[in-house]
């Protein structure tokens, strides 16, 4: 069975959305596309993305259309298989058959769940952060990525929900850019670890 990844860009204050919701903190900032090696190498295992429907409209109305020759992951994120958690989606088109396929209904935990026992390899889930809360809170993560922005917003949506914000992770890997992202990743305590 594969890891469950959760991966959040965040600023170097910790948020994940400005206080208004908005995400242009790192959609602006040109730094964060020098991890993009990275990534390439971390979609290599990744045989399912998991999506909030928010994000997954984000996602399916830019990724499409991305150039592949300065979005080196649009090519992955194009063709791994994507579910969106959704209750109100009669579809999800985009990386799936073109039919609902794609679409979990229900408790967003309990479907991941379900395709956890399905997907021979790694399942991500970026941004999405109610549905990245409740996996959270869970304990359904094995792995925590974030991608810092070298950007203070000063206040916003934290990644993380409030109860998990004591709970000891493992530093996995760390690494640095010239622009100042870093990416790092932690592992998760399971239960009865």
């Amino acid at each position: 069975m594969g890891r469950v990844i959760v991966e959040q860009i965040i600023s170097v204050d910790g948020y994940a959305a400005d206080a208004d919701g908005g995400i242009d903190f790192f959609v602006n900032a040109q730094a964060i596309n020098e991890a993009d090696s990275e990534q390439l190498r971390l979609l290599q295992g990744v045989k399912a993305i998991v999506l909030g429907r928010v994000t997954y409209g984000m996602f399916s109305d830019y990724w499409p259309e991305a150039d592949p020759a300065k979005e080196p992951v649009a090519v992955p994120l194009n063709t791994i298989p994507k579910y969106v958690v959704s209750n109100t989606l009669a579809q999800a088109p985009w990386g799936t058959k073109g039919d609902s396929a794609g679409v979990l209904r229900g408790d967003g935990v309990a479907s991941l769940r379900v395709l956890r026992g399905q997907v021979a390899g790694d399942i991500i889930v970026w941004g999405s952060l109610t549905l990245a809360d409740a996996l959270l809170a869970a304990g359904e993560v094995d792995v925590l990525r974030l991608r810092s922005v070298p950007v203070l917003i000063g206040a916003g949506r934290s990644f993380t929900p409030a109860a998990l914000r004591a709970t000891a992770l493992e530093l996995r890997s760390l690494q640095h850019y010239p622009q100042g992202v870093v990416v790092s990743e932690y592992a998760l305590p399971r239960d009865g670890s």
